[in-house]
């Protein structure tokens, strides 16, 4: 924090500044904008995107056209119990108010997407959900990061990349802008009304994780860039943070294609998004399946199956470094370059080949088996005769890879070996943290607040930063409380008086 600014500092002045230029950050301004305010929104990565263009893209909602079309018959009311049920013993504690505010205005955020452009498919079914709430966003979640970005920009939206705030500006205890580098250049940017975080989370900060949940600390985050900066701009302030303990993860994903796949690098032009939806409504699964299978093999996770039927992890150096069944994920943070191969034989080979073994899958939509992978992922698909070759395929040391399996088959105890070949090994595979759940309190016009309940002057926050307390378990919950809280506080931060 910072009340004093060196005088060789270039000043700027706003109504707000938004840090953050994700889905919440973007839509807060948007909104903010849209109420009268001049904005500002600084993004410290190269483009805006934030976690928001990096998720599957699921939003969980009542009432929408979607529901309404299929007859569905849901209320805001039903869905505020149901997520209760997500939660589990930590629902005790669950910050109710904000979720009665996202059930409440969720309906609102879907709209407002699609009067965008945004295409959803769905309602898709995920219990412990009473009825179908899942809307997935076709081709991908880029799309949003597209079309809320290009409505930023014709609101008139100050959007800039490559610009980092390195602390807020203080005066009389009230938050009146803040400090950042802009394209290497540091910037005092002043704000008349308020500012606005919407950092993401810290699923990317080794100590913030090690701080609330020490066992995922050195396990790499999805989104490289949420190291909790706002998370630490608040909590220097006076706010808590809660529910820091949950995260999501650590899963193992196989890594991305070294060029994106067709689904991605699809425009989500409402012509085509609106044809895929009405072929993914209407046209026979063994057509459909295909073009899914790019969709579920590039982004989804190998199933535990897998390992209980005789499959091994070996690091890059040939060598196995877990218990498969024992919560493999959390040991590859040690290993080289933080990534492992799934290794087999032709047996096991054999079985993933139909129901009910398969490597992946995408619920309520399909199921990939080994063959898949190997036409639609083959720089992760590796087969050879022997140990050696299959060493050679993956890129590992042979005899380091024959001498492990060796080893793992004279110690094997109960557990399947490695028997004939063909081999086989899919990988690299690497453990994720996706999200983290803790946020810093807020009130319910997303105020940041203090522990003792005291408001910080000038200082609101959203998505995950400003999360509050909310649990969010479940598919479609994150995203939906990005947009929704995005669009209330960027409505409440406008009217704030200067």
């Amino acid at each position: 924090m910072s009340s004093s600014i060196s005088a060789r500092v270039r000043k700027e002045e706003t109504d707000i500044v938004v840090v953050g230029g994700g889905g919440s950050g973007l839509t807060a301004a948007i909104f903010a904008r849209q109420a009268g305010a001049n904005v500002i929104l600084l993004e410290k990565h190269t483009e805006l995107r934030g976690s928001t263009g990096l998720s599957i893209g699921s939003i969980t909602a009542t009432g929408t056209w979607h529901q309404k079309r299929a007859g569905i018959k849901d209320s805001p009311q039903a869905h505020f119990e149901d997520m209760a049920k997500f939660a589990g013993d930590l629902a005790v504690n669950d910050n109710e108010e904000l979720r009665r505010i996202l059930v409440e205005n969720v309906t609102e955020s879907v709209d407002w997407l699609m009067s965008l452009g945004v295409t959803f498919y769905g309602p898709m079914p995920e219990p412990p959900h009473r009825q179908p709430r899942m809307h997935n966003i076709i081709p991908n979640s880029r799309a949003y990061i597209y079309f809320v970005a290009r409505e930023a920009k014709r609101v008139g939206v100050d959007a800039r990349v490559n610009a980092e705030v390195k602390r807020l500006v203080l005066e009389n205890g009230r938050v009146v802008g803040v400090v950042a580098s802009i394209a290497g250049e540091e910037r005092e940017i002043r704000a008349r009304r308020a500012v606005i975080l919407a950092t993401g989370d810290y699923s990317s900060s080794p100590e913030w994780k090690g701080r609330f949940n020490p066992a995922v600390a050195d396990v790499d985050g999805v989104n490289t860039t949420n190291v909790g900066d706002g998370h630490r701009f608040g909590e220097a302030l006076g706010a808590q943070v809660k529910f820091g303990e949950v995260v999501y993860g650590p899963n193992l994903r196989f890594m991305p294609p070294p060029k994106p796949s067709l689904l991605l690098s699809l425009p989500p032009h409402p012509l085509l998004t609106k044809a895929m939806r009405i072929a993914l409504e209407r046209l026979p699964a063994a057509m459909l399946r295909p073009f899914i299978l790019s969709f579920v093999t590039t982004y989804l996770s190998p199933e535990p199956s897998l390992f209980k039927e005789g499959a091994i992890l070996v690091n890059k150096n040939g060598e196995r470094f877990a218990d498969e069944l024992d919560k493999p994920n959390y040991a590859f943070g040690k290993q080289p370059d933080k990534i492992g191969y799934i290794v087999f034989d032709d047996e096991v080979a054999r079985k993933f080949r139909k129901w009910p073994y398969f490597i992946s899958t995408a619920p309520g939509v399909a199921y990939a088996y080994l063959q898949d992978y190997k036409r639609n992922r083959p720089d992760l698909f590796h087969k050879a005769g022997t140990i050696g070759g299959l060493a050679a395929s993956m890129g590992v040391p042979a005899g380091g890879l024959e001498a492990e399996i060796a080893r793992y088959n004279s110690g094997a105890s109960g557990r399947p070996k490695l028997g004939k070949g063909p081999y086989y090994a899919l990988g690299p595979v690497k453990s994720w943290i996706i999200l983290t759940d803790g946020g810093l309190t807020v009130n319910r016009s997303h105020q940041v607040i203090r522990g003792d309940g005291s408001v910080v002057p000038g200082l609101y926050a959203v998505g995950s930063t400003g999360q509050g307390g909310l649990l969010l378990e479940g598919h479609g919950h994150h995203l939906a409380w990005a947009f929704t809280s995005g669009r209330l506080a960027g409505r409440h931060a406008a009217g704030a008086n200067p």
